[in-house]
């Protein structure tokens, strides 16, 4: 193990794959978001990829080792977490196969031109506005709130650097569905699949799984839902399927 790369105060988190992810539990830890958002992402053979807003780069690290893409890359603003990223594709020596990028969503399009990837993935911040935020400049801060960029700058930037059929998929909240769906729309960005994830089978769904495709056609799939939990603190088959621990 490459002790090295891992500095004071962070830990080493097995994922259950063989991989590992450095993480430092002071500023931001992924979460089943991201390890869902993975599991419903679909890079073929052959196929680049473009994570944006990578944080630890779980995204990218994971689907490395889930789907048969040549190549994935984590684009993320904040110095510090670009750089843990970056150390975490050395901790596993996929250096071949990862890159981590520090740069802004924003200018996405600038950094690696246009028509560039097959597919983009991307974890963005669900809450808008000053609601619940304490420190605008912390890593949590900038995770979760739309302080750096907005859901409308990740879906026009994804639209610049997605190849003509190229696919979208992306992890957010219920309650900001139709705002998606219109956003998508207006960049053409044609959402084909969707599904609903559940904390509990009788509670109200609390994430949204979509998939979408630059210049495809009026038509989506919902899935069967998604159910997280059997009871509290026991996961569903499906989801331990995910964290391969069946």
């Amino acid at each position: 193990m490459r002790s090295d790369l891992v500095y004071c105060g962070e830990r080493v988190d097995d994922l259950q794959n063989g991989l590992f992810v450095i993480q430092d539990p002071k500023k931001f830890c992924f979460g089943m978001d991201a390890v869902l958002l993975s599991g419903f992402a679909r890079v073929k053979r052959g196929e680049v990829a473009l994570d944006m807003g990578t944080g630890t780069g779980i995204i990218p690290i994971l689907l490395s080792d889930r789907t048969d893409g040549e190549h994935f890359t984590g684009l993320e603003i904040q110095h510090e977490c670009a750089e843990m990223a970056d150390r975490s594709v050395r901790y596993n020596g996929l250096e071949d196969r990862v890159r981590i990028v520090e740069g802004d969503i924003r200018e996405a399009a600038g950094i690696f031109g246009a028509a560039s990837f097959d597919v983009v993935t991307c974890n963005p911040p669900y809450m808008i506005g000053q609601h619940g935020l304490t420190n605008p400049h912390l890593p949590k801060a900038i995770a979760r709130h739309e302080i750096l960029c907005s859901f409308d700058d990740v879906a026009c930037q994804t639209a610049r650097v997605l190849k003509d059929r190229g696919r979208f998929f992306l992890v957010h909240r219920p309650f900001r569905l139709v705002e998606l769906m219109a956003t998508l729309t207006k960049y053409k960005l044609e959402p084909k699949r969707m599904q609903l994830v559940y904390p509990f089978i009788d509670k109200e769904p609390n994430m949204v799984l979509i998939e979408a495709c630059k210049g495809g056609n009026s038509r989506i799939r919902v899935e069967r839902p998604l159910v997280v939990y059997e009871r509290p603190g026991v996961y569903t088959k499906d989801v331990l399927e995910l964290y391969r621990m069946v």
